[in-house]
């Protein structure tokens, strides 16, 4: 299988999920129990890292959305990092470019998330 996950704890209230490989309907799960340990444990600010990422599918979306939905109430975001153009090209087929924040870069979405956020950074 073709994937993996690496975190990191940016600072106490930002974390990063690098993905690489195909994130698919067998993948997925182990994304979203990476993305709630974080939301869980009060990282209100998660940026995902897609720059090594090959492939997403629907399922993937669906872990990226349920996060928004748990991040927003309590004032966070999920911020995306993503320079593929295939990639890119499926969040503005189905809309989600206008509910993500997509970066070319890490330290982009980095420092939108700490420019969005700064007292909690």
């Amino acid at each position: 299988m073709n994937f993996s996950v690496s975190t990191e704890q940016v600072s106490d209230s930002i974390a990063v999920i690098e993905l690489s490989g195909e994130v698919d309907l067998y993948t997925a799960p182990e994304f979203k129990k990476h993305l709630l340990e974080f939301i869980e444990g009060g990282t209100t600010n998660v940026v995902v890292d897609f720059s090594n990422t090959t492939f997403i599918d629907s399922t993937t979306l669906g872990v990226l959305v349920g996060g928004v939905k748990r991040l927003r109430p309590s004032g966070g975001q999920l911020v995306l990092v993503c320079d593929d153009r295939n990639i890119t090209k499926i969040f503005e087929i189905t809309g989600l470019h206008r509910v993500f924040d997509i970066h070319a870069t890490r330290d982009g979405a980095l420092e939108a998330v700490k420019a969005a956020a700064p007292t909690q950074g």
